[in-house]
């Protein structure tokens, strides 16, 4: 009888599964009946079905938490201004790691969590919207380096995924397929959540599985409460179901991630506490992390960029807005903590609750610093290289946070967020941008509770870590593929002992460019671009210029030696190129917002060369990375119709209110509207209604922007050939209206283009035919 996944195997020196160093292959073989088979059941030797694959005896649960966008100053766990009362909780009965390293950007860090391979090993080099041909940077986790949760599916047990998937390739995330590279291809029984890089937190586009749920309705929706819930609510049932069977949970909510909302109640909590602004909060988190041990006492608080304004230096509608953008931010991180406690809190009550390991990752990366100088109401706006300013914001000041905008707060927030650190997100040259704290709890093994644990560790020890944990080899082959070897080292031994040697004394970094090596305490580092740069232009890798510092004495990346070690960098440096060509992180790759169109890089798309698309009817939640690509060109949209008096409804959508079109009947008068960024609508209508029957209405967009991007052009609507209406568009998106999303037809499943109408806006009669066509 097979009994266990691994440990039975192993003990049998003669499996051809087994190998002898003791990984294995998986799948494990079909069991098949090997006693006698007779004419009859009656001459026949004992039925036995086969068995099924059980974990190792003793393996644990695992609660796997990964946020998103989180500074290492910024919650209070790791001594931050935003209170985190669950996560306090946990370091208390825990373990807190402040010397855990992420790869400074989302996609890249999950991929390296669930594989424990670098992220260019990984083919996840940035993230997938930024995707190029080259094999660190497809956007695809290979099948060579099989998920942790693969490996642990395969060996007894249940596993699921809730929340941010950032990891399938964006043009893989249709209703075509293929579901090779989501969730549950990747070794998750379940998936519950939304697939894209961001996600508007009162209007995500949900998917269970691969079956796309579409967008809540409901008027207090929140995307962290029911990513809780529907936690809470698997584990009850797999628990009842089958309590002896070990469980992998991966928590991935959408917070701190822009767009920042949350309810109104939480964000008043917090009026008028972060008046003192970015500089001093820097300094009240720097004196506050002294004081809980979470840095050392010698430690010395890094400076302010140059190109970041001082806090004193502003205005005071400046100061006005960029504080209320940091209240709002507040809210949205104690909203994610509780119910993130909530699920905790939950585990707590279950009967294994001992025998569960939690691993709580506060951040993929530092605080997001993609708001430029002033913040912004779009964060898409940013990836379109448009920093808006505080007069594009100020008279709309009191909309932020809620469901109208995708805002962000501006840059100096982000710095302070990493505080004690330089920089911010997509800065893998500097701790800002790699450096998040992590919570380890595991009672049935480690009794540890409320220390601190100082090893340099780097995310991709998270999967090895799971696996000694679990009591699971790692696997030589996975479905029929021979594995890259795991890259990570488990950090399991640190858990009991905090002077525990080192796991990982050698790391490389990239990111856009931004490139740093570590090697037994020294941490050389090449900035590329300030992460508020959305526009870049030349540069040259062999001679940019690199820093040295010793984290060993330095722990906050405070003291540049570069020029009293020459030697040191320069062996340094040569180690860096030699790491990246080994872990295919090369080419590198500096080009910034243009990296996001798919005709400019040459990425797949379901609309391939078409010039001309028909739809038959409604057709909702097309990502825009498979649909039609309208920017940049003149384009039409000819639908067939049959309507009543004041017909009203979406005819054809393409994003949303970060960027967009809409063509729409609205109390039967025919509109187009432009969203341009959030910072400007165009609105077109035709000049009477249009009545009641058969009709053929059509928007036709003539582009006058040339070669040029985001250019203008002009708006003809008409019905039946008829012209009923133009006007003029005086610019456009240029790059991407959006990275959560979709086209629709017959209704709209995401926020409205304008808030001229209300979505879902189901369209009142029926939709014949809908067909674009792109005129170049």
């Amino acid at each position: 009888m097979l009994t266990t996944g691994l440990s039975a195997l192993a003990q049998t020196s003669d499996s051809p599964l087994a190998a002898s160093d003791g990984q294995t292959v998986l799948p494990y073989a079909e069991q098949k009946y090997r006693g006698n088979v007779g004419t009859t059941y009656l001459n026949s030797d004992p039925p036995e079905f086969p068995a099924p694959v059980t974990a190792p005896e003793g393996a644990p649960n695992v609660l796997l938490i990964l946020l998103d966008d989180v500074g290492f100053g910024q919650f209070s766990v790791s001594g931050g201004g935003v209170p985190s009362p669950a996560m306090d909780a946990l370091a208390e009965e825990g373990l807190l790691y402040t010397r855990f390293h992420t790869t400074a950007l989302c996609s890249p860090t999950r991929a390296a969590l669930l594989t424990g391979r670098n992220h260019n090993v990984s083919g996840t080099g940035v993230i997938t919207e930024l995707a190029t041909g080259y094999d660190g940077y497809t956007g695809i986790i290979p099948k060579d380096t099989a998920t942790v949760a693969e490996i642990l599916r395969q060996n007894g047990y249940i596993t699921a995924w809730f929340g941010k998937n950032h990891n399938t390739p964006v043009y893989e995330t249709s209703a075509m397929g293929p579901y090779d590279h989501w969730p549950n291809g990747l070794g998750f029984d379940h998936f519950y959540g939304f697939m894209a890089g961001d996600t508007n937190q009162l209007r995500p586009y949900l998917f269970e599985n691969q079956t796309a749920l579409g967008t809540p309705e409901e008027d207090d929706y929140y995307v962290s409460v029911d990513l809780a819930d529907r936690t809470i609510e698997w584990l009850r049932n797999i628990e009842a179901i089958q309590p002896e069977k070990p469980w992998l949970a991966y928590l991935a909510p959408a917070a701190t991630h822009a767009p920042h909302q949350a309810p109104q109640e939480l964000i008043d909590q917090f009026a008028g506490q972060f008046d003192m602004g970015w500089d001093a909060y820097r300094e009240q988190t720097y004196e506050r992390q002294k004081e809980l041990g979470i840095i050392p006492a010698e430690s010395v608080l890094t400076g302010r960029p140059e190109s970041l304004p001082a806090w004193d230096s502003l205005n005071d509608d400046q100061k006005r807005l960029y504080t209320r953008m940091m209240e709002v931010f507040a809210a949205y991180g104690l909203h994610v903590d509780q119910e993130v406690g909530r699920v905790l809190d939950y585990v707590a009550t279950l009967p294994d609750a001992d025998n569960t390991m939690t691993i709580y990752i506060i951040g993929d990366n530092g605080a997001s610093a993609e708001g430029g100088f002033d913040g912004t109401l779009n964060e898409n706006a940013f990836f379109n290289a448009y920093l808006m300013t505080t007069e594009d914001m100020l008279d709309r000041i009191d909309e932020i946070g809620t469901e109208m905008h995708f805002n962000h707060f501006p840059a100096g927030w982000a710095w302070a967020m990493d505080s004690p650190f330089q920089w911010t997100k997509q800065v893998a040259s500097h701790l800002g941008g790699t450096r998040n704290a992590m919570l380890v709890k595991w009672p049935a093994r480690y009794a540890s509770d409320g220390e601190t644990r100082t090893q340099f560790l780097h995310v991709i020890d998270i999967a090895p870590t799971i696996l000694e944990a679990a009591g699971i080899a790692e696997p030589r082959s996975v479905n029929g593929t021979t594995q890259t070897p795991i890259q990570g080292k488990s950090f399991l031994d640190t858990l009991a002992d905090p002077d525990a040697e080192e796991v990982r004394t050698s790391q490389y970094f990239e990111m856009v460019v931004n490139r740093a090596m570590y090697k037994d305490g020294w941490w050389a580092a090449s900035l590329a671009f300030e992460p508020w740069d959305p526009v870049r232009g030349e540069f040259d890798p062999l001679t940019a210029e690199w820093e040295l510092y010793n984290l060993d004495e330095d722990f906050t990346q405070a003291s540049n030696l570069a020029d009293e070690n020459p030697e040191i960098l320069a062996e340094m440096e040569a180690l860096w190129w030699a790491e990246a060509s080994k872990n295919k992180a090369l080419p590198l790759d500096w080009r910034g917002a243009e990296r996001f169109s798919a005709e400019l890089t040459g990425k797949p798309n379901l609309a391939g060369d078409r010039t001309s698309f028909t739809y038959f009817g409604p057709l909702a939640g097309l990502p825009e990375s498979s649909a039609p690509d309208l920017k940049n060109k003149s384009f039409s949209v000819t639908a067939n119709v049959e309507i009543g008096d004041g017909a009203n409804g979406m005819i054809f959508t393409q994003g949303g209110n970060t960027g967009g079109w809409a063509f729409y009947l609205q109390d039967g008068t025919l509109k187009t509207a432009h969203n341009y960024i959030d910072v400007e609508v165009f609105l077109v209508e035709s000049d009477s209604s249009v009545a009641a029957g058969e009709h053929e209405l059509k928007m036709d967009f003539a582009y006058d922007g040339g070669d040029e991007t985001g250019g203008g052009g002009t708006v003809t609507l008409s019905v039946n050939g008829e012209t009923v209406g133009t006007g003029t568009v005086e610019r456009t998106t240029p790059f991407k209206y959006s990275l959560s999303e979709n086209q629709d037809i017959g209704s709209d499943t995401g926020t409205p283009v304008t808030y001229d109408y209300t979505a879902p806006f189901v369209f009142e009669g029926t939709l014949e035919t809908v067909v674009v066509d792109l005129q170049g």
